[in-house]
Parts: structure tokens; C-alpha cells; sequence
């Protein structure tokens, strides 16, 4: 074969998660169609703000002290790393190329799809973007489509359709310029969304449509995937770490005090919370700890969880995903807390379920992401291993030829025209459009409690 070298199939893998609260190393040997993770190392985060980078030094520093945890339990050395970008203003759009197949024998060699690759991305882009990842969707070998793998095939015309994911620049560039700083390569950057979909979701829940929410620290990414294809990825600039702030707020309480309490003591439901059960808490101004409830504090919690999951259901009620067979499953590292799936099928009115990954050691719905990462990359094809080597550093893209196949089909310029929702949402992955619809009335009326005074009396403070 000639062209682009392959990636192997099989090896070791590192994936890396970029989280505002901690950063996730996983080291992984993938084999034959099975990944074992041989392992693991953390780190607390610095240096990040809502999901996105903010100081590349600080980030730099902490994915080192990951990656040195992770060297020491896998006995390797690591020298580089896949990384995933969140969802933050990611744009996705339709791309296609054509191209004369070369070789004198009319087969179809790899040196033809990295052309009809550069085909696809010819047109200009706005300079503060930049091509994240290119996913084939068919290719056609004089006129027969359909076609996933055209190496070997005669043809005088080959042609490739798929989609083209583009991020700011800048996101890109910072997280490559601190994975740099900490003395290591990045091997593939991936989309964290399809990440996600490729390794919770099963085959079925990705053709029929499923909803997935990742409950972050600094940020809530909601993404629908239906056949088979991301149909969009919103961001709600809220997650655990605003959960922590109402309670150090609230209590008096020094963040790292409030932190250490949510884990231990936290329910995320009053229903399951006792009245009965207290824990000292240090409070500034009180020599002596102050007893607080498990009521009390869940009535915190509940408040912030209780106003994200309601922005979740008017995101998926204005994206008509509610409607999808799949339901919905709730991960990332605040879902772990006990009640937080209980509480959000409560709030938005459908079936919501969390996912714990199976991974001996790694139960937990915080290492979702960087088990998907590593994952996604070691179950690659050979045809996306070289479509994505053929679109790496390309710096030209395609306008958006034809739409691609989606739950909306409204060829609306956002997706969000009321402004007093869309300033509560930071980011957007416009994948389809969505026409506006009403939102239903809540079933019943908000009752008085600490719920509503946290509200009222804090609310602003963090929105």
C-alpha cells in the first residue's frame, strides 16, 4: 500500500481528559477488538475555567503530575497522548469531494483518498477556526455509492461524503500548546461527543436516538446522537463545581470545607436525605464546627441540580430530543452523587439513567470520558485512521454543500432565537436547526423552601 502510513490496530493508547476539577490519564492495551486498561493516573486540575483553559502553564504542569501517575502503575513511558475537545462552539458541517483515481491500474490506493480528502476541504474558512475531525460518511467509485472502504476498487471517479468538525482556534491551540509544555506529543484529537456516543451508546441506542448528559464540574454538555450521526451538543455553563459554591456560600464555609462535604454528605434528592442526620461543619466565625443536617444540605444541592436539569429539559424540548426512544443517560463526575438520576427524571419528565463504566477500578461515571476517548481511537477503521491522517494540519474547508440528515430540517441561522434562553447557554455544536416551540407550563407549582431562597437569594451570584 503507499500513501499515508496506517495507525496499528492494536497497541497501547493513552487517552487524557482535560477536566475542570481533575486531570484523567488512562493508559490502555488494545488488542483483537478488546481494550485492557493496564493504567491510570490523576491529577487536580488548575488552570481551567468552565471546561476551557485558561492558563497554560497551570494545565501543562497538571496533566505532567497525571501522566507521571499513570507511567509509574503502567510501567511505560508515555510520550504521547489523545486528547478530546469539548463541545464548546463546535460547528459541524457536510463536506464532499471528487477526484480522478491516478494509478495506471485504475485502482482505488491510499494516496486517492487523501486527495479526494484535500477535495473535500478546498473552499475557505474563517481564520478563528480550525478542522478538528473529518468523518467519512460514504464514498462512491464511478457512480456506485454506498461504498465504506474503496481501496482495490477499479474506477476512474472517486468521491467521498462526510462531515467536517471545526472549533475556535484558540480552544485547539491551547490545549495543544499545554500538552506540549508537559513534554509529550498529541497523537489524535478527537470530539469528545462522538467519543462519548461510541462507547456508552450501543448500536441501537445510536440508530434510534439517545440522549446523553455530561454532568462536568465546570459545565453540562448535552448531545443527542441518532442514526448513527452527533445531531447536536449544547453547553450549559454550570456543573458541579457550582454546586460546591452554593454550599460554601451558604454555609459559611471555605470551598475546599464545602467540597469535602458534597462527597460525603450529599444527596442530591431531599426525598432521600434524613432530617435526623448531622455532620460538623467549619464555618467562619464559629470556633467550634456547626452541625448541619443531611436535609439541610441536600436542600442546597437540590436547588443548583434542580435549576441545570431544568435548562437540560428546555434544551431538549426546543430540540424536539425528548421525543428519542433512548432516553436519556446521565455521566460525568457530578452524576455520581447518590439521587442525581432520580432527581433529573423528576425535573425533565422522562427516563434517565446513569452510566457506570464496567472497567474493574474505574467504576465511576467521572471516567466515562477518558475511557471513551482511548476506546474511540483503538476501534478506529483503517479508512477513518486515514481520513483523519489526510485532514490533520488542513487549513482549507468546503462551505457546506448539502445538509446533512437530521432530526430538523429548518434552515434556520440559530438554533435558539430567544435570547433570554440563549444567554443562559454558552455554547452550541450547530449541527441541525431546530424550530422554535413553546415550552409546556411545569406540572405542578414550585413549593417554598430553601429551594426557592437559594434561588432568589444566590442564584444570581453564579448565573
Amino acid at each position: 500500500m503507499e500513501g499515508v502510513a496506517l495507525m496499528a490496530k492494536s497497541g497501547l493508547y493513552t487517552g487524557l481528559d482535560i477536566g475542570t476539577n481533575t486531570i484523567k490519564v488512562l493508559v490502555a492495551e488494545y488488542v483483537s477488538g478488546e481494550m485492557n486498561i493496564i493504567g491510570v493516573g490523576n491529577a487536580k486540575s488548575d488552570g481551567l475555567k468552565n471546561g476551557t483553559i485558561v492558563d497554560i502553564e497551570k494545565v501543562s504542569q497538571a496533566i505532567r503530575k497525571a501522566v507521571n501517575a499513570a507511567e509509574e502503575r503502567a510501567g511505560i513511558q508515555i510520550t504521547g497522548v489523545n486528547v478530546a475537545v469539548p463541545a464548546n462552539r463546535l460547528e459541524v458541517d457536510a463536506c464532499q469531494g471528487m477526484v480522478t483515481v491516478n494509478s495506471e491500474s485504475k485502482e482505488v490506493v491510499e494516496s486517492d483518498i487523501s486527495q479526494v480528502v484535500a477535495s473535500a476541504l478546498m473552499r475557505g474558512m474563517m481564520p478563528e477556526r480550525e478542522i478538528i475531525a473529518v468523518e467519512p460518511k460514504e464514498f462512491t467509485v464511478d457512480g456506485f455509492s454506498g461504498i465504506s472502504d474503496p481501496r482495490g476498487m477499479f474506477g476512474v471517479r472517486l468521491e467521498m461524503k462526510g462531515l467536517v468538525y471545526t472549533g475556535p482556534k484558540t480552544l485547539v491551540h491551547n490545549i495543544r500548546r499545554a500538552i506540549e509544555r508537559a513534554g509529550l506529543a498529541v497523537e489524535n484529537i478527537v470530539i469528545a461527543p462522538l467519543a462519548i456516543a461510541h462507547h456508552v451508546l450501543n448500536e441501537s441506542e445510536r440508530e434510534f436516538g439517545t440522549v446523553v448528559v455530561d454532568l462536568g464540574a465546570g459545565q453540562t454538555t448535552v448531545m443527542a446522537i441518532r442514526d448513527q450521526e452527533l445531531q447536536f451538543a449544547h453547553v450549559i455553563a454550570e456543573g458541579g463545581d457550582y454546586i460546591t459554591k452554593d454550599i460554601s456560600t451558604i454555609l459559611n464555609t471555605s470551598t475546599d470545607q464545602a467540597d469535602n462535604v458534597k462527597l460525603n454528605y450529599g444527596e442530591a434528592s431531599t426525598a432521600r436525605a434524613s432530617k435526623d442526620e448531622r455532620f460538623p461543619v467549619s464555618v467562619v466565625g464559629h470556633t467550634e464546627p456547626v452541625e448541619i443536617t443531611e436535609y439541610y444540605l441536600s436542600e442546597i444541592i437540590e436547588a443548583r441540580l434542580s435549576q441545570i436539569f431544568s435548562r437540560v429539559r428546555q434544551d431538549l424540548e426546543r430540540s424536539r430530543g425528548l421525543s428519542l426512544p433512548g432516553g436519556i443517560i446521565l455521566l460525568g463526575g457530578a452524576a455520581a452523587m447518590p439521587g442525581v438520576a432520580e432527581l433529573a427524571t423528576e425535573i425533565i419528565g422522562t427516563n434517565v439513567r446513569l452510566y457506570v463504566p464496567t472497567e474493574m477500578g474505574l467504576r465511576n461515571p467521572t471516567f466515562a470520558q477518558v475511557i471513551s476517548i482511548v476506546d474511540y481511537v483503538g476501534s478506529r477503521s483503517d479508512i477513518e485512521n486515514l481520513v483523519t491522517q489526510a485532514a490533520a494540519g488542513n487549513t482549507l474547508f468546503s462551505e457546506p454543500i448539502v445538509e446533512t440528515s437530521a432530526i430538523y430540517r429548518e434552515p434556520a441561522t440559530e438554533m435558539f432565537a430567544d435570547s433570554s434562553y440563549a444567554s443562559s447557554v454558552d455554547d452550541t455544536t450547530y449541527m441541525t436547526q431546530a424550530p422554535q416551540v413553546s415550552t409546556p407550563k411545569q406540572d405542578k407549582e414550585p413549593k417554598e423552601s430553601i429551594v426557592d431562597k437559594v434561588r432568589n437569594v444566590f442564584g444570581s451570584m453564579f448565573d
